[in-house]
């Protein structure tokens, strides 16, 4: 006998009130994850920023003993004070905190008021990979809140080992210690999204209109990083000069006039060339009066925008013979900064939300 029941059957009582209670919608979270900050402009706190910085094998790849020794010896006895000093000189006054804390907490809030059509049921928070707040202290209170389902998006637009994987070995370690673990995901680099590619077009057009001068080229400076990490299979040059290929494509610009470059080289070791510096000290020596400079491959402004291309190479460019020099923002918390987010959140959370 086939108890089956008819198609028509099984839709009526399906529909009948009561016959089948629909599963409770599960709550999710959103966490955006930047780099990080120290909590203050004093050398103790950049202290103990470079250190948890600095110590991670992301970064850092040989921790061995010879480099503990020069961490814990010159880096960290004399570098933060430095440090401080430039971190002083961009601090946000009126909250205590440095520019990029402030950008990343207006993203999440911006985030959260456009993510609300969705329900209720979905929260949107942030966090810093080094500082606070916490990873950990975000994602716990995240599943405190009751999230069953957590969407993260590290906002690197290019992948990189030392940026963006080590925010997902940090939120997998923090699971490793719970009994009942939420479902992760980790949204992935958007180095070729359309709408990125079209927002930093659009933010570099808009802001070349507010200059009483012409650019005679155009730097787009890149955190730079080891050349052995590259050379080790790290995508990140891969996704830098694709980055630059489409800018360029979309700006109706070639490589003389929109150039790559990578900024805040760190150690002995060969770092991804050409140095941002040496190309400001050069174009200036070569003739060049007026500079520009975005930082496609940051997400928020920070002290390596605000201050190392902002402060440290207009001085080089000028000092060198250069006139005019200008450091664009980044994306931030505009519009055309949001909606990247916002159509990145949108994407990764189909089939959640």
């Amino acid at each position: 006998m086939n108890e089956t029941l008819p198609i028509a059957e099984a839709t009526e009582i399906a529909a009948t009130p009561g016959a089948a209670a629909a599963p409770p919608v599960a709550k999710i979270g959103v966490l955006l994850v930047n780099l990080g900050t120290p909590d203050a402009a004093d050398a103790d706190s950049v202290r103990r920023y470079l250190k948890e910085f600095l110590s991670d094998p992301r970064v850092i790849e040989n921790q061995g003993l010879a480099w503990k020794a020069i961490l814990n010896g010159a880096i960290l006895r004399f570098r933060p004070r430095r440090k401080a000093r430039d971190y002083a000189k961009i601090w946000n006054r009126e909250t205590n905190e440095s520019p990029l804390k402030t950008i990343t907490r207006s993203q999440a809030e911006k985030l959260g008021h456009t993510l609300e059509p969705l329900g209720s049921h979905l929260t949107v928070d942030w966090a810093m990979r080094y500082g606070n707040p916490s990873i950990a202290a975000r994602l716990g209170d995240l599943v405190a809140r009751g999230c069953e389902r957590i969407l993260v998006i590290p906002l690197y637009p290019q992948y990189c080992a030392a940026t963006t994987a080590t925010v997902g070995d940090e939120v997998f370690r923090v699971l490793a210690g719970l009994r009942y673990q939420p479902a992760i995901r980790i949204a992935p680099p958007y180095y070729n999204d359309p709408i990125y590619i079209e927002a930093l077009a659009s933010s570099l057009s808009a802001e070349l209109t507010q200059f009483s001068f012409k650019p005679d080229v155009i730097l787009a400076s890149f955190h730079g990083v080891p050349q052995a990490y590259v050379d080790n299979g790290d995508p990140y040059y891969a996704h830098c000069t694709e980055t630059m290929r489409l800018l360029r494509q979309e700006l109706k610009l070639d490589d003389t006039k929109l150039r790559m470059t990578f900024q805040s080289r760190f150690g002995r070791a060969r770092w991804l060339e050409p140095a941002t510096d040496r190309t400001v000290k050069r174009l200036a020596k070569e003739g060049v009066k007026n500079l520009v400079v975005i930082t496609p491959g940051f997400s928020a402004d920070c002290l390596e925008t605000l201050e190392e291309i902002a402060v440290e190479n207009a001085h080089i460019f000028k000092k060198h013979g250069g006139k005019n020099f200008a450091a664009i923002p980044c994306l931030n918390d505009s519009g055309p900064g949001m909606l990247v987010i916002w159509q990145l959140a949108l994407r990764e959370l189909k089939g959640w939300a």
